[in-house]
Formats: C-alpha cells, sequence, structure tokens
C-alpha cells in the first residue's frame, strides 16, 4: 500500500502554532522512513468513509493557540477479523479549516497556512505545489498495554516516520482507528514559519514547533 493521511493533519496545525512542547509524553517517536507493512493473502480491503473520519490539529505561540480541522481525501487498509495489517491514507492540504476564528480573521489565516497569499507561499504547507499529504502503515505494535501505530508521513516531498498511541475497534464490517492526542515537530518535514529553533531573533514573536493532533477514521468493509 502507498502513502498516508497523517500528513494533512500536521499540516493545518503547523501553521498556527503549535501546542505541546518538545519532549513532552504525547509527541510521535519519529524516524527515518520504514519499509510499509504488507497484508496476509486472507485480509479484506476495507475503504475510508471520509465523511465520517476527521483530523483536528491545534497549535501555539506565546500569545495563544488556533484549532481547525483537515480533511481525509481517500484511504485504504487491508485487515483481518482481528487486526488491521497495512493501509494507505491521504490528506487533503486544499481542506485546512480555522474552526476558533470567523470572518476575515478567519479565512487569512486559512490562506496563510495553505500558501494562498501571494509572495508567502512558502511559509507553510503550499497547497498549490502539495495538494496532499500521505500516511502509509509501517506496523501496529503493543508497548506497556498501549496499541501503538507506526507509519510513514509524508508532507512536502518529506518522508519521517512516526509512531504514536491509538485505539482500534471492530463493529459488524466498520473499522474504528482513534488516536489520542499526539504531537509531531513540524520542522522535519521544512515547515519553518516563525521557528525559534531555525531563526535567531525572533523574541516572543515565534510559533511553536510542534503541533498537536487528533485523528479518528471510520472504514467500511469493501
Amino acid at each position: 500500500m502507498k502513502r498516508l493521511l497523517l500528513n494533512a493533519f500536521v499540516v493545518a496545525s503547523l501553521g498556527l502554532g503549535f501546542t505541546a512542547c518538545k519532549n513532552n509524553n504525547n509527541e510521535a517517536e519519529t524516524a527515518e522512513a520504514k519499509d510499509a507493512a504488507t497484508a496476509e493473502a486472507e485480509a479484506m480491503e476495507y475503504k475510508v468513509d471520509t465523511t465520517a473520519s476527521t483530523i483536528e490539529w491545534q497549535g501555539s505561540k506565546p500569545t495563544g493557540n488556533h484549532t481547525g480541522t483537515i480533511a481525509v481525501k481517500e484511504g485504504t487498509f487491508m485487515a483481518t477479523d482481528s487486526t488491521i495489517q497495512s493501509g494507505t491514507f491521504v490528506i487533503d492540504m486544499k481542506s485546512i479549516e480555522v474552526t476558533d476564528l470567523e470572518g476575515e480573521e478567519k479565512s487569512n489565516l486559512e490562506a496563510h497556512l495553505m500558501g494562498t497569499v501571494e509572495g508567502k507561499e512558502g511559509d507553510f504547507f503550499n497547497v498549490q505545489e502539495y495538494p496532499e499529504a500521505t500516511f502509509e502503515v509501517t506496523g501496529i505494535t503493543k508497548e506497556e498495554g498501549a496499541t501503538m501505530l507506526q507509519g510513514n508521513l509524508t508532507m512536502k516531498d518529506v518522508t519521517k516516520n512516526i509512531t504514536f498511541p491509538v485505539t482500534i475497534s471492530k463493529d459488524n464490517e466498520t473499522y474504528t482507528i482513534s488516536s489520542k492526542d499526539f504531537s509531531i515537530d513540524r520542522t522535519k518535514w521544512n515547515v519553518n514559519y516563525g521557528s525559534k529553533s531555525v531563526f535567531e531573533g525572533l523574541g516572543d514573536q515565534f510559533i511553536n514547533d510542534d503541533i498537536q493532533l487528533t485523528i479518528n477514521l471510520k472504514a467500511k468493509k469493501a
């Protein structure tokens, strides 16, 4: 299977500044890209229900934070009755939405995050050049009783492997994958705007590197 959706979610949050501090317990473990997981012959295909799936993000800076959503464009995974074995999800970066503002403030921030403001295309996600983000499952493990989802997140042509806790449940022919809040460091995907770890002399005019994400995916048997 190919890549996945987490990026997108990642993306939106980055733009606004991000909550979670580095080294917090909820920061996703990040490593170099790994081989995609493969499914057994008996595994069945499940398609993501994009209308019932959500990605929420939160970003922060010294003066406050912003929240928003980003849409899952499509996704599939292979699973048996007992476990998910592989999968790929696509995130629509052009769907970045800010939920804590209204009117012109809302549209202005969304435009800046998406890179549709002339001269500021590269500040955050530059959706004209990079309209999608992907997440590709590389494994599912158990750590101290928690289920950990591992996968390659690709944003702006940069791929990193991330690991974060999830709850996986099955009801009849529907699988649900829900994450706890977790964070990623946006600068590892070259989203550097306002980062004091990249630029000097920002004072308190910086945006936190970490972005907090919460993912809820529902997929039905194809």
